[in-house]
Order: C-alpha cells, then structure tokens, then sequence
C-alpha cells in the first residue's frame, strides 16, 4: 500500500442541517431525505448496514447490508431468508440498528427499533413482483450455511429452476419472508467542515418524538 490511510480525509461541505429544517416527525424527515438521494443519483440508496446480536456469541454484534424495500408510518421493511443468520439473530433478540450512508450527499441516518415479521399476505405479494431468477434464488440458497464450493449453490438453483418451470406462480418459501422495523429512535446527520458535524436525534414518546441536537 503506498498511501498513508491516515492522511484519508475529506472537509465536508455539501450542506448543513438546523433544527427549523427538520419535519417534526422522523418518518416525515427520512422521506424526505431518501426521496433527496434518489434525486441526486445515490447508487442503491435503500441499501442500509443492518446489525443484530449474534445469536450464538450474545456479547457479539453482527452487520451486512440489506436492502429497504418499503418505508412505513412507522419504520421500514426489508427481506431475507427465516432461517439465515440474520434470521436466527432476530428471531433470538428483535432489536435491531440500522445505518443509511449516502456519502455523496455527506448524509448518514441511523435508526434503532424492533423488528416484526410481516404477515405472510405482505410477504407473498412482494415475492410475486421480484424477478423469477431471484424467485428461484430463495429457493435454492440456504443462506448463511456453509458451501465446500459454488458447485451445490448452482445444482439447487438449475433444480429448482426445472422443478419451477411448468407452474404459473413459483411459490414462496415458508422459510423466506419479510421483516417490519418499528423505529424508536433516528438520527440524522449531516456532514460539516473542521469536523463539527450536524446532528440530530429523535427518541420515541408516547404520541410525539422528542428532537435533540447532539455534539459531533
């Protein structure tokens, strides 16, 4: 490596956040910011680091990215395999952190909440709308379990594909499904020069948030 990783630094200075710009609700805020990211041209702005406990190593956090695929009243929903690591996590302790990062705009939004499975209805009717290949692909990985090559992966995929290809509908797994983020907490952050950034949280109460700036 021939450059200094500690002289890595960027001076941000796209734009600023103050509290009378904020909408009073974090849902409200979050649209807005995430509709901003889409217009700016943000690759994949819905993709988020979500970070759940281990649930063999209690004392141990785990994160990957996972892809936004609704935004709620009330949080957001993504989807996954039941039964992957992620899966076994959620299922063992349902609170979860979640981290959007769109750099371009020197924007970062970090929530906390607890997670909910969808009901199965939901679930379906996204399934029917995703491409048949990824149909196929919930089938055939068995995510998170341990591979000796790629070779089983692709034998189960070329499997289901020819059990699939005579029926209307491919089913969806009972295994597969999606998850429902009840927010808590948020908070927005906005990149600022000399390293004094903005930041603001809301915490959850019982029918309002409360909004708090906080030192950078």
């Amino acid at each position: 490596m021939n450059r200094d990783i500690s002289h890595l630094r960027e001076n941000y200075g796209f734009g600023t956040l103050e509290r009378d710009m904020l909408q009073e609700h974090p849902i409200k805020q979050f649209s807005e910011w995430f509709q901003a990211a889409l217009d700016f041209g943000v690759m994949e702005p819905n993709a988020f680091v979500l970070s759940t406990i281990d649930p063999d190593e209690p004392t141990l956090p785990d994160s990957r990215v996972v892809l936004m695929k609704e935004i709620k009243s009330d949080g957001l929903v993504f989807y996954s395999n039941y039964e992957s690591h992620k899966g076994r996590s959620i299922e063992k302790n349902p609170y979860v952190s979640i981290n959007f990062l769109w750099l371009a705009m020197e924007r970062q939004v970090r929530i906390r909440g607890r997670v909910e499975k969808l009901d199965r209805s939901e679930s379906e009717k996204y399934f029917r709308s995703r491409p048949l290949s990824s149909q196929i692909g919930a089938w055939a990985s068995r995510q998170s379990s341990v591979l000796s090559d790629r070779q089983p992966l692709e034998d189960a995929y070329a499997m289901y594909e020819a059990k699939f290809s005579s029926v209307e509908q491919v089913p969806m797994p009972d295994f597969w499904g999606g998850y429902h983020v009840i927010a808590s907490e948020f908070e927005f952050w906005q990149g600022r020069e000399s390293r004094l950034h903005d930041r603001f949280r809301y915490q959850k109460l019982v029918d309002s948030w409360l909004i708090t700036r906080l030192s950078p």
